[in-house]
């Protein structure tokens, strides 16, 4: 339950009085961040931090399709501020509970329409505001953001396969929002490619500021072009689908074959997204930013007491590759049966089913494949206290979402792995909200692949648990040696994960050390050491978690698994101790007494030291995974220790290239 502490009356400010240009201002709570908005025969905005110019004075506008252009000679009509200081929950997330405290500015403008701009202690956030009642179509927004300098920036642009034609914008509205990073200077960043956020740009003084959104609902997600000769990073939205037809893999996407000349239509009075810029002085503190989450619409789950978060055995990624059983390995009940014991012996709350299940091209998950009975695995895992979840391409969960949603409920089914929307123009960007509110409605779980990042959908709908749009591990399917997985993986916790949880889907025991790796289908590696993947599970956030790999490769490797499967996937609170984009981390989780501290490296070996204050009074039982001595050789060589700690210990680890460690501890037991 919300609760506000304190909330300052509105004031008003003095209204436009014949002034040709109008200046309005608003401050963090903590002072150190300010933004000033000046109205005239447009709208800019300017953000200051400590002194230093972040984001030089930008344009914001919004041009309707009649020709009105928000923004242009605007007249204030009044204005106001308010101060809220509240508490909020927040269940399945890197933290229970939130102070979402900020300073905010509504300005409303004749006209019938409004910005609103929201100032944390790391950021500022704006959007503009509908008032009117009849429907209208947007031709455009303008969102910019202009720099003083050429400074550099950590961007991934939309990622493509075949010829492209980079001049057509259109040809790259449809990804799955999955790439590397690139950093270099805003000059030299690729005009010609549209880049998806989050994004980070280094603003002066080692200033991070990380571009994102929130609150996206009915409306196109936001891309950014860059402006190389003007320092400068401008918005570009995907138009309203005109006409589609089925495509793509298995005819399970929804391919955009003509658009309309509008972004999107507006029903009635609303709110738009927010224009996000998270600020941080120090790369750690961009991790443990919760703008996006608080940002975002309170729930509309009434009792989300039925979500369970939890560990999930995999299918795909390891290929139903398993060995030494008496069956043939594939899509076929006894392997599943097999996943849901090796699930249920070792305390995993979930099996899913991957592609495969349903009868392939026909686009319908009423039609199941003869070697499954779905009703049977159910009824089995429930015996275990497994639960069952199905993975489903968009069209075919879209095409009859209600029937398919009603009738998997009522058969036992625990949720659905939605795939391949691979769009967030405004069409598809609805289709996410209507499966969560659709799910929440029979009580199952959402996991969205295939999709764009996080923007605080999973606040609105608690049971959407997990979102891909990440570069995660099952490239290493496919992927080139020249693919620097162990450098993105200490990128993302940085850029990425800051919009919101995120399903890499780790846990690959084939360990590749530096220069060893190869993409083997059916018997896939990563890059890194063993223990850099056990330290992703306390790094990423992932509510809902896979184990990647096979059940027979665990099994051979019993330490790590008993680890893996015990490790919590939400959190009473987390924390930062170290770290630099791209090169390395240290995170600190809490879960009731028990605290949890991962590190990763990239391919530079490094020693991280740090210290345990964290801790309360007393010993605590230290168990830690650490690279062993030749990880450097062979990736899956790793070293045990449990010894006992307290608040004045001081611990520092060796981390070999792509390295990692884990640490549990855990108060003792003195009775």
């Amino acid at each position: 339950m919300n609760k506000k502490n304190s909330i300052i009356a509105l004031f008003c400010l003095c209204a436009q009085t014949g002034f040709s240009q109008k200046l309005l201002t608003v401050t963090s709570p903590d002072g150190n961040i300010q933004t000033t908005i000046s109205i005239g025969e447009k709208i800019t905005y300017t953000v200051n931090s400590n002194h230093h110019t972040i984001i030089a004075p930008s344009p914001v506008s919004m041009t309707l399709s009649t020709g009105e252009t928000w923004g242009k000679n605007a007249k204030v009509d009044k204005s106001s501020k308010q101060t809220v200081n509240q508490t909020i929950s927040s269940p399945f997330y890197k933290r229970a509970q939130i102070t979402d405290h900020y300073n905010e500015l509504n300005i409303c403008f004749k006209k019938n329409w409004g910005i609103k701009f929201r100032m944390y202690n790391d950021g500022v956030a704006y959007r503009f505001i509908n008032y009117r009642k009849e429907p209208f179509t947007i031709q455009n927004e303008e969102v910019k953001y202009n720099f003083a300098n050429d400074l550099i920036a950590t961007v991934p642009y939309v990622r493509l396969n075949g010829v492209i034609d980079y001049n057509n914008k259109e040809m790259q509205f449809t990804n799955s929002f999955e790439n590397t990073y690139i950093t270099d200077k805003l000059s030299k960043l690729d005009t010609k490619r549209i880049m998806f956020l989050p994004l980070v740009v280094e603003a002066d003084n080692g200033i991070k500021v990380c571009l994102t959104e929130a609150d996206l609902e009915s409306y196109p997600g936001l891309y950014l072009n860059s402006l190389a000769k003007e320092n400068a990073l401008e918005g570009i939205f995907a138009p309203y689908p005109k006409r589609t037809e089925l495509g793509g893999h298995n005819m399970l996407q929804s391919r955009v074959k003509e658009r309309e000349n509008f972004i999107a239509k507006v029903n009635g009075a609303r709110e738009f997204p927010w224009r996000v810029a998270i600020i941080a002085s120090e790369d750690k503190q961009l991790v443990e930013s919760d703008m996006t989450y608080k940002l975002a619409t309170s729930s509309r789950v009434a009792d989300c007491s039925w979500v369970k978060p939890g560990k999930v055995a995999w299918d795909w990624w390891n290929d139903w590759n398993l060995y030494n059983v008496d069956f043939e390995a594939g899509i076929n009940n006894e392997t599943y049966k097999y996943y849901i014991d090796f699930a249920s012996a070792n305390n995993l709350q979930y099996v899913i089913l991957d592609e495969g299940w349903a009868v392939n091209l026909k686009s319908n998950l009423m039609q199941v494949v003869p070697e499954i009975n779905i009703k049977e695995l159910v009824d089995y895992g429930a015996k275990k206290q497994i639960g069952i979840i199905l993975w489903a391409g968009y069209h075919a969960f879209n095409r009859d979402m209600e029937k398919v949603c009603k009738y998997y409920s009522e058969l036992g089914v625990k949720g659905f792995k939605v795939d391949f929307m691979d769009r967030d123009d405004q069409e598809m960007v609805e289709f996410n909200y209507r499966a969560a509110a659709t799910c929440a409605k029979y009580h199952l779980i959402l996991d969205l692949h295939g999709m764009y990042k996080p923007a605080g959908l999973n606040r609105t709908y608690p049971n959407v648990l997990n979102f891909e749009g990440v570069h995660g591990l099952e490239q290493m399917k496919w992927s080139p040696a020249t693919t620097d997985m162990v450098k993105y993986d200490v990128t993302i916790p940085f850029i990425r994960m800051v919009a919101g949880p995120l399903d890499y889907t780790q846990g690959a025991m084939r360990n590749a050390a530096k220069g060893c790796y190869a993409p083997i289908n059916s018997e896939p590696m990563s890059q890194g050491t063993r223990c850099h993947q056990l330290a992703l599970y306390i790094i990423f956030e992932s509510p809902f978690n896979m184990l990647c790999d096979n059940p027979s490769n665990y099994m051979r490797e019993p330490e790590c698994l008993d680890f893996i499967a015990k490790v919590p996937t939400v959190w009473d609170n987390t924390k930062i101790l170290d770290g630099k984009i791209g090169e390395y981390i240290i995170t600190l989780r809490q879960e009731g007494d028990n605290w949890y501290v991962g590190g990763l490296t990239n391919w530079n070996p490094r020693d991280l030291s740090f210290d345990l204050s964290f801790l309360g009074k007393g010993e605590y039982k230290a168990t830690l995974f650490k690279d062993g001595k030749n990880a450097h050789r062979a990736g899956r060589d790793y070293k045990k220790e449990e010894k006992m700690v307290n608040a004045s210990s001081v611990q520092t680890i060796h981390l070999a290239p792509g390295g990692g460690f884990a640490m549990k501890l855990e108060k003792a037991n003195h009775n």
